[in-house]
């Protein structure tokens, strides 16, 4: 596969496979953990899982910052000076020496504050305990989690996307299957999800660490220079990616908290859904993201900008089908959304309609957003991809879902995400116009 020279139709939509795949198996551990869970106890069961869903993006995001941070940098080096492969893996080497640091900082937080960290999630006296048991065996392999993120990015920048898809693929399968023996066959309920979980993590990991026996790799550890510059240019140019996440799990504790104010239980497990419909959106998003990212970065650094065009025009038009798709799905089949992660109760299918098609107009323009940041990254201009996430991710949206409910009335909360991708496309689309139009080549 050849990034500056290779069709770039051939090279985008291989690799949106690729990333489409992985992105998507990656979602279905919080999803199917959801599902099963939620056809196990019940609405509560749902409610609980959305407690837990900032723990992953925390996670995530962290493995996110250090592999797309990091292989962006990898790749523009490579594409900019050929043969420059030490250069280009002291970067590598920074991502997994942060990587490390920040696995230890989150495995310390989750081990011995998980009742605190719950507590702030929004856990209630009905939702804490099963949200604990589901954490229970998690904790043993938190690093496992952070560690496949960054992976992952780096093996689609060393051209193997293949084994980045399969090992999270294997990971996901036995997770699937898993979480049905384990909750229902063997009758563990919340913490035999959490535990096929955390085995599916396992081995995900370590069929990624087979790319190091194969001879296509060329990533080396490596003793870097500069270490702290480094450093600093990796988490400068991850963040937005990294805030995407992070902020994914800022809007969960507030609406978790919002909802409970002003709404009830039953409208936290229908956010519980809600939450996991939205990551298989984000997941979208990431796959074009993640595709686009290598082939942009290798001919940003080669100066190509014709090719870098083409690859945005490819990627537009798969961000718009994707959020069609999605919105349509929401105001076509809200309750059936409902039934897929719990077991309903009378009153949960009468609120989850206007809920989910209210929420869900926002998936409209959340994947262009999104992969708007990778753009941004790519292209080196890393304070175009911060203004997105934190706009999206915390300012705009966190103001509307304090202020909304207030001023409008409780359902007005749901509104709060729609008019914040709005804001935020129309500057996401201006910059991206005007970054691409002073492309040379």
């Amino acid at each position: 596969m050849d990034f500056l020279n290779g069709k770039i139709k051939t090279l985008y939509f291989k690799y949106l496979a690729a990333a489409f795949g992985s992105a998507l198996i990656t979602s279905i551990y919080s999803i199917v953990d959801m599902a099963m869970v939620g056809q196990y106890h019940g609405p509560e069961g749902a409610a609980a899982l959305a407690v837990v869903a900032p723990v992953w993006n925390i996670i995530y995001s962290m493995g996110l910052l250090m592999g797309i941070g990091g292989s962006v940098l990898f790749s523009t080096i490579r594409g900019r000076e050929g043969n420059e492969i030490r250069r280009s893996n002291e970067y590598f080497t920074i991502s997994v020496i942060g990587s490390v640091i920040l696995a230890l900082i989150a495995w310390a937080v989750i081990i011995f504050l998980d009742r605190e960290l719950l507590l702030l999630f929004g856990a209630g006296e009905e939702t804490l305990p099963l949200a604990l048991q589901y954490v229970k065996p998690i904790k043993f392999v938190v690093p496992c989690f952070l560690f496949t993120q960054m992976l992952a990015a780096y093996l689609r920048n060393d051209k193997n996307p293949g084994l980045a898809t399969g090992a999270v693929l294997a990971g996901g399968i036995f997770n699937i299957f898993g979480d049905y023996f384990f909750v229902f066959i063997c009758d563990m309920g919340a913490f035999g999800a959490g535990l096929a979980t955390a085995i599916g993590s396992v081995i995900s990991i370590l069929a990624m660490l087979s790319h190091f026996f194969t001879k296509k790799n060329t990533l080396r550890l490596v003793r870097p220079s500069g270490i702290m510059k480094k450093f600093r240019e990796v988490i400068v140019t991850g963040f937005a990616t990294f805030f995407i996440d992070i902020a994914m799990g800022i809007l969960t504790i507030l609406f978790n908290r919002q909802i409970m104010a002003y709404l009830g239980t039953n409208a936290l497990s229908v956010y519980g859904v809600i939450v996991n419909i939205s990551t298989f959106v984000q997941c979208c998003a990431y796959s074009v993201g993640q595709a686009s990212q290598p082939i942009l970065s290798a001919n940003f650094g080669a100066g190509k900008g014709s090719r870098i065009r083409e690859t945005l025009k490819y990627s537009l038009g798969t961000t718009t089908f994707f959020g069609i798709v999605w919105v349509v799905l929401c105001m076509v089949i809200p309750n059936q959304f409902i039934r897929i992660f719990m077991d309903p109760t009378e009153a949960v299918l009468q609120i989850a309609p206007s809920i989910i098609r209210s929420y869900g107009i926002s998936f409209l323009l959340l994947p262009l957003n999104i992969f708007s940041t990778y753009y941004f990254q790519a292209v080196m201009k890393p304070q175009a991809a911060f203004v997105v996430s934190v706009s999206r991710g915390l300012v705009i949206s966190g103001i509307l879902i304090l202020l909304l409910p207030a001023l409008a009335g409780a359902d007005a909360l749901w509104f709060a995400m729609p008019i914040t991708e709005l804001f935020t496309a129309v500057y996401a689309v201006v910059m991206m116009r005007n970054y691409t139009r002073k492309l040379a080549g």
